[in-house]
């Protein structure tokens, strides 16, 4: 129970944390159950999202392909010479023709 209202306390503080905070309380038990009670409890720390990994719940999906010049997709491509030069393009598609 101690483990429990810790947790709620001080929300951001792992299973190691914890357990040391109830050491410090004078409670004797091993890191092993502290573990195996704080994940019974389902007290896991949230991972936090990266930033440039929440873009995507946001995204709708692909536009149907209504016509000509409705739709077009560009890439780079490059390669090199026959005398060992390198050159790039951008193509540039429409997606209907």
């Amino acid at each position: 129970m101690r483990l429990k209202e810790l947790a709620a306390a001080q929300v951001r503080y792992g299973y190691r944390r914890l357990h040391i905070l109830l050491r410090r309380e004078g409670w004797k038990v091993n890191h092993k159950r502290t573990y195996r009670i704080y994940r019974d409890e389902g007290l896991s720390i949230r991972v936090k999202l990266l930033k440039r990994k929440r873009a995507w719940r946001y995204r709708q999906g692909r536009p149907a392909i209504g016509g000509p010049d409705k739709v077009w997709a560009i890439d780079f491509v490059s390669d090199r010479l026959f005398d060992g030069r390198p050159f790039r393009i951008l193509t540039v598609v429409d997606c209907h023709t």
